[in-house]
């Protein structure tokens, strides 16, 4: 449901998995928008409490077994690092689950934000379940967490874009908040040291994944020379071999998974709950904020206002976008 890459929902939907057209009478494709964010553990307050018989952020309704506990690890394990430092969600029941007047196109965002003590902004989580025109359906899970101006350190983003049982698309990474090029003891510290290429290198020798380019030129610099952009298709398979979701199972149970949890393990050891932080100026926590502030703002009126009132209507959309807004601070 957002982009901001990234996070914030940064989330690039490829233009293959851009299926919804215009209502008026020339058809246009559009991006379906990407959902980026966090959930709650299960010593936190249920996001879908007041909703009863709705589905809750963490049960990931619309996903296979293993990709569903997948996530709900993950989460689980930010949380439980994180702990005190988030404040409970405070997002009404009827942003927390909405869906259109036909049911087609559902979705769950879950935010938290982080208290006056913490290094964390904001920790976002989302899935989003389109029925396809065409048969099928996308969908798209987001977990995104944003640090504040007290470190320069970078973002955490994992995103999972399935169009399929036998294709997804990963977006994972640390989203750096200083050029690389400028700064090479940043490059060090977050990206060399902690030898975060080597994942990208692991995943890219399965016959199944090729690497993902986006397509938008702007989006492209927010992510890391790290960063694991990639497409899996288990629609190929050997001569004998089946495909379908077993395959992908498999491979998000093999290798994404231990990966994506490894790199959150960084992200929280070297970012998040470092000990000691990194100082950040006065003067460099404007360039900080600026550059937060303008990969959010950019994020909501690309991906979101954009795409989800085709998806949900006026109302609905309205509704979730002015509370992201606020959360955003945009």
């Amino acid at each position: 449901m957002m982009i901001s890459v990234v996070a914030h929902r940064f989330r690039l939907v490829p233009q293959t998995l851009s299926p919804f057209s215009s209502p008026s009478p020339s058809p246009t494709t559009t991006r379906p928008p990407r959902l980026l964010f966090s959930a709650s553990s299960s010593s936190s307050p249920s996001p879908m409490d007041a909703q009863i018989g709705q589905p809750r952020f963490m049960e990931f309704p619309h996903l296979s077994v293993v990709h569903r506990n997948l996530m709900v690890e993950i989460i689980s394990t930010m949380e439980g690092r994180l702990g005190s430092q988030l404040r409970p969600p405070t997002l009404p029941p009827d942003v927390q689950f909405f869906q259109n007047e036909s049911g087609t196109s559902q979705g769950s965002l879950y935010i938290r934000t982080g208290d006056k003590f913490s290094s964390v902004d904001l920790l976002l989580g989302s899935w989003l379940h389109c029925e396809l025109p065409s048969g099928g359906a996308l969908d798209i899970t987001t977990l995104v967490t944003y640090l504040n101006l007290s470190t320069d350190a970078p973002h955490f983003l994992l995103e999972f874009i399935q169009s399929s049982p036998t294709s997804l698309l990963l977006l994972l990474d640390l989203l750096p908040r200083k050029d690389l090029v400028l700064h090479q003891d940043y490059l060090n510290t977050f990206y060399s040291d902690t030898q975060l290429e080597r994942f990208r290198k692991e995943l890219e020798k399965l016959p199944e994944v090729q690497p993902y380019f986006l397509s938008s030129l702007y989006l492209r610099p927010i992510f890391s020379p790290t960063a694991n952009l990639i497409r899996i298709d288990c629609s190929r398979k050997e001569e004998g071999e089946a495909a379908g979701q077993g395959s992908m199972d498999e491979i998000i149970h093999d290798h994404i998974g231990p990966i994506a949890k490894e790199v959150l393990g960084i992200w929280l050891d070297q970012c998040a709950c470092r000990v000691g932080g990194r100082e950040v100026g006065e003067s460099e926590q404007a360039l900080l904020g600026k550059r937060d502030h303008l990969i959010k703002d950019t994020a909501v009126k690309i991906d979101l206002v954009s795409n989800l009132p085709r998806l949900f209507g006026p109302d609905v959309a309205s509704r979730v976008i002015s509370a992201i807004q606020e959360f955003f601070d945009v």
